[in-house]
């Protein structure tokens, strides 16, 4: 893993020390060497920069920016089958100088073209530069586990890791766009394929761009989708025969993402999905996995105990973690630069601690994210299993008639109920769901911190609402399930935006490689095909997965409330970080930006700070904001 930046300048102005900067300026993700490569063709200039965490190939070379006879590569990932694609290569004549998969990907795509990708099992986002078509090819991986930014205006393409490689060239267009500013706050991120600033892009998970230098033009191609998967008719297969075929691609993804040439260790919390990622990996080996688990006390956040059990029954060198309010709180300063486009998931904090102490012994780190997308966790699932349809069961005319009366009595006039917790939230939502109480819809609310109504009170101008895949038509009508729907929705959305980008700006920012196994294609695409009621059933979320790990780990030791990574904002924020809000939610810095309406800001915080502790999070919303806005504009 490591981080990739460059561009391609039909002006052809940018100096090498441009590009110098904007490799260095993301120096952690690839604290093992630098590399750089300025191409001055006839179109247009290229230049590649590559900054190396070495993980396969130590030697110099696995070292890039790399070349292949006409072709350049620039690279971040891991492509774990390379073995195997090298030995297909290797018969139809290539051969190779070094042992890592950065020379295998040149070879694939000089025999296969871009149809390459169909071959790889990994998480990737690379660059190739064809000086003979004069083309550069650019793709992200299927589930968007590596991000890949780029930017293009007046003549300028560039393309990162991360946002802040364009800060470092000065043709760079430092503009907001307003409307991303208002789905950040709706969402906690800014969605794919949206970004922060004007003329920036993320490339969608599954697609690539391919730019023809000869007449400046950008082609995106979808080369795989997770509807493909969804859309295929439903297995006809027993439970138990289910339950064999799908710990068997457990497996095979789990063993993948052990192929390294440093220490791998795993994040071990106690839950389903870390559990099983750690029991199928130790249960056919002597030597024992490094497991690793953070606690903060200080917070509620212990999982500790049960992990530790867990571990001790799996046999695993386990390492306990525990952190205090100090270390979490001073990483919050942290969190605009690592995080440099807005982003408000609090887990961000736990997860570059456990990320900080991994470090200390292992190289590559295992995550146990998607298993909820995949298996059927979020308690969300369960909301629409209950009332989903109950809510379309009510007569049209009922329902529209109760939004509409909500709609012009406020939730502050309810007697009694205006006193509990986070009613004014519900209330909101409750009023919009009654008017659509379709999937989407509720989808939707289920997902956004703010409603439409409440952006545009919160706003100083008009926005438009971004185009998203939570608004995606691509389910087929006789496949078509809520839970179905829903759970497509997550994959594409939540996974990408929040954990993926979480996981890996936390993980990085430490120079940590973090891996996933649950997102190998190949378990999606299977688990996809699966009756619902192998995934959830009578209220059983993940049932599958955790029929799977009560083969290796007593029931006893997992049954609990699911604890996540969940901070206290509200004691936070009305304690140890007032001053921090007092400050960043100022009506000076409000009003002197021009984006919020002061008056809004206001009315919340002294709500927030009056007692509606459900405010919390958008407080805590618009603080990362505010905090982000200060260091990057």
């Amino acid at each position: 893993m490591c981080g990739i930046t460059g561009f391609i300048d039909f002006r052809k102005t940018t100096s090498e020390e441009e590009l110098c900067k904007m490799t260095s300026s993301i120096s952690h993700r690839g604290p093992d060497g630098e590399g750089i490569e300025l191409f001055n063709n006839e179109l247009a200039q290229v230049g590649f920069g590559h900054r190396r965490l070495a993980i396969l190939d130590l030697t110099e070379q696995g070292k890039q920016p790399m070349q292949f006879e006409h072709l350049w590569l620039c690279f971040n990932g891991e492509i774990y089958n390379f073995q195997e694609i090298k030995k297909d290569l290797t018969n139809l004549g290539h051969s190779f100088q070094g042992d890592s998969d950065t020379e295998m990907i040149l070879h694939a795509y000089l025999q296969w073209g871009k149809s390459c990708l169909d071959r790889f099992i990994g998480m990737f986002a690379f660059v190739i530069y064809d000086t003979k078509q004069n083309q550069v090819f650019c793709t992200r991986d299927r589930a968007g586990v590596k991000p890949f930014f780029y930017y293009w205006h007046d003549g300028l393409f560039m393309f990162s890791s991360e946002l802040k490689s364009f800060h470092e060239h000065t043709r760079f267009h430092k503009e907001i766009d307003r409307d991303a500013v208002a789905a950040f706050l709706q969402y906690g991120n800014v969605p794919t394929p949206h970004c922060i600033f004007k003329h920036c892009k993320k490339i969608k998970p599954g697609h690539s761009l391919m730019i023809s230098l000869s007449n400046k033009s950008i082609e995106e191609t979808k080369y795989w989708d997770v509807y493909d998967a969804y859309n295929e008719p439903k297995l006809d297969i027993s439970y138990s025969e289910a339950k064999v075929e799908t710990e068997s691609l457990l497996q095979s993804a789990f063993e993948y993402r052990m192929v390294s040439d440093v220490p791998v260790g795993v994040f071990l919390s106690g839950g389903y999905d870390s559990v099983s990622v750690t029991a199928l990996l130790q249960k056919d080996r002597t030597e024992k996995l490094k497991t690793f688990t953070i606690g903060v006390p200080d917070l509620g956040l212990n999982e500790a105990p049960y992990a530790k059990e867990i571990a001790a029954h799996l046999g695993t060198n386990h390492t306990e973690i525990t952190c205090t309010l100090k270390d979490a709180l001073e990483l919050i300063e942290e969190l605009p630069f690592n995080y440099d486009e807005p982003f408000a998931d609090s887990s961000a904090i736990p997860t570059t601690l456990v990320s900080k102490i991994a470090r200390q012994d292992v190289t590559v780190a295992l995550s146990a994210d998607a298993g909820d997308e995949i298996f059927a966790g979020y308690n969300r699932y369960d909301y629409m299993a209950r009332y989903g349809a109950k809510l379309n069961n009510i007569p049209g005319f009922v329902r529209k008639s109760a939004a509409a009366t909500m709609r012009v009595v406020p939730s502050e006039w309810i007697p009694i109920l205006k006193n509990k917790y986070n009613f004014h939230n519900r209330y909101e939502k409750l009023k919009n769901v009654l008017r659509d109480p379709s999937d989407q819809n509720i989808m939707l609310s289920l997902s956004q911190q703010f409603t439409d109504d409440q952006m545009k009170r919160i706003m100083t101008s008009q926005f438009e609402s971004l185009e998203t895949a939570y608004s995606s038509t691509q389910m087929n009508a006789e496949n078509r399930t809520s839970l179905a729907y829903m759970m497509a929705i997550d994959y594409q959305t939540y996974l990408v935006d929040d954990i993926m980008q979480k996981v890996d700006r936390a993980t990085m920012s430490v120079g940590l490689e973090g891996r996933e196994p649950f997102l190998d294609h190949r378990i999606i695409e299977y688990a996809a095909q699966l009756p619902d009621e192998f995934k959830y059933k009578d209220g059983i979320k993940k049932r599958i997965l955790r029929d799977i790990v009560h083969q290796y780990v007593p029931q006893k030791l997992l049954d609990r409330p699911k604890m996540g990574f969940a901070i206290p904002i509200a004691k936070w924020l009305t304690t140890e970080l007032r001053p921090m809000v007092d400050d960043f939610l100022s009506e000076k810095k409000i009003v002197e930006q021009g984006i919020l309406n002061w008056e809004e800001v206001d009315k919340m915080k002294r709500k927030f700070y009056g007692g509606k502790k459900e405010y919390d999070t958008k407080i805590w919303y618009v603080l990362m904001f505010q905090m982000w806005y200060t260091k990057w504009m």
